[in-house]
C-alpha cells in the first residue's frame, strides 16, 4: 500500500489544506496510532489510524468542488465564533464534509469555491500559482488618470506592495465609478485597501471569477458543482 507524507494524507482526506495540515501537526493536535507526531517527514498508509484533536480521519472517497455565489453577511470559514452564518449553510445539502477555498470577506459577494480537496485547495492558494481574481466594484469618487496607473504598478499597502493589477472603468456618473479590477493575490481586504489607498473607497464589491471560473448566472445563495474543464484548468 502507497505511502504518503502524513500532511498530504490529512489533505486528502478533505480535512484541512496541505499548508494547514503542517500547522496543525507542529501544534502536536495530531496522532498517528495513538502517538502523538510533530515532526512533517512521517509517512502514512490508509492502514494507519490518524486523528485530529481525537478525531479520527478517512480519506473521502468522493472529490466535490462547488462554485457558490456568496451574499454579504455570510463569513467564508467552516464556523463563526460570533455565530454569524457561514458559507457551509448555504451548502448545508452537500452530503461530504468540504471547506472553503481561500476567503471572501463578510461584506464582500460573488464567488467563492468549496472543496475536500486539500490538494485543489493548495493549488488555488498558494501565492506562487498567482490565480486570477476578478472583481467588479462600485466605488465613491472618480479616479485619476495617474492614480489608476498607480494603482496598476503596484501600490504600497501596510508592509507589502500589491503585485501588478488591472483596472477597468466600466461607467462612472461623476460620483461614484464601476470598475472591473484583476488581481493576482488574495490579501486580507486587497482590493478595498488598494481602493482606499487612491482615494476611492468601496461603496460594493463583488467577486465574479477566480481562473476560469465564471460566477455566471448564478444567482446569490445558490451554487454549482465545477465542471471538470474547470477543475483541470487549474492544475
Amino acid at each position: 500500500m502507497e505511502e504518503i507524507r502524513l500532511q498530504k494524507y490529512i489533505a486528502e482526506c478533505g480535512v484541512a489544506s496541505r499548508r494547514k495540515a503542517e500547522e496543525l501537526i507542529a501544534q502536536g493536535r495530531v496522532k498517528v496510532n495513538g502517538i502523538t507526531v510533530t515532526e512533517m517527514g512521517i509517512k502514512v498508509t490508509e492502514k494507519d489510524v490518524v486523528e485530529i484533536d481525537g478525531k479520527p480521519v478517512k480519506k473521502e472517497e468522493k472529490k466535490v468542488y462547488i462554485a457558490l455565489n456568496k451574499p454579504v453577511g455570510y463569513i467564508s470559514s467552516a464556523k463563526d465564533q460570533f455565530g454569524r452564518p457561514t458559507v457551509l449553510d448555504l451548502v448545508s445539502d452537500v452530503q461530504e464534509r468540504v471547506f472553503p477555498v481561500g476567503r471572501l470577506d463578510y461584506d464582500t459577494s460573488g464567488l467563492i469555491l468549496l472543496t475536500n480537496d486539500g490538494d485543489f485547495t493548495y493549488r488555488l492558494t498558494h501565492p506562487k500559482h498567482e490565480i486570477m481574481k476578478v472583481y467588479e466594484a462600485v466605488l465613491n469618487g472618480v479616479p485619476k488618470k495617474e492614480d489608476i496607473e498607480r494603482f496598476e504598478k503596484g501600490l504600497k499597502i501596510d508592509d507589502y506592495i500589491t503585485s501588478p493589477a488591472e483596472f477597468e472603468i466600466l461607467k462612472c456618473d461623476g460620483k461614484t465609478t464601476t470598475a472591473k479590477i484583476t488581481i493576482h493575490e488574495g490579501k486580507n481586504r486587497q482590493v478595498r485597501k488598494m481602493c482606499d489607498k487612491i482615494g476611492c473607497p468601496v461603496i460594493k464589491l463583488k467577486r465574479i471569477s477566480i481562473g476560469e471560473v465564471d460566477l455566471g448566472s448564478l444567482k446569490e445563495g445558490e451554487w454549482r458543482n465545477l465542471t471538470s474543464k474547470e477543475i483541470e484548468s487549474f492544475n
